[in-house]
């Protein structure tokens, strides 16, 4: 299925361009048209225009499962900022000690 949009720009000239949508999008356009009471083509323009915005769109909220970590005993998990840069020094220096 598609559907015909007329695209009007500021220069008054009037564009036509035939666009293929999938089942779904085309039933909620349209049921979003009938409940508004507005023009598919009106529906259309304002869907494509919210998409393309920058920082446009309701984005679901970020979710992250939570897991056990493994830690052996006696790391202290509230130190892990001073735990991971101990780690990189040490990273550093072996990798030094290969290029000697």
């Amino acid at each position: 299925m598609h559907i015909d949009a007329l695209n009007v720009s500021i220069y008054d000239v009037g564009m036509r361009t035939t666009i293929d949508l999938d089942p779904d999008v085309n039933a909620r356009l349209r049921a979003l048209a009938r409940e508004r009471g507005l023009p598919l083509r009106t529906v259309i323009n304002d869907a494509l225009r919210a998409g393309i915005q920058p920082g446009a769109g309701d984005a679901p909220p970020y979710s992250l499962t939570s897991r056990r970590l493994g830690v052996r005993p006696g790391i202290d998990l509230d130190k892990a900022l001073r735990l991971a840069g101990e780690l990189e020094d040490y990273e550093i220096l072996r990798k030094l000690d290969l290029r000697k």
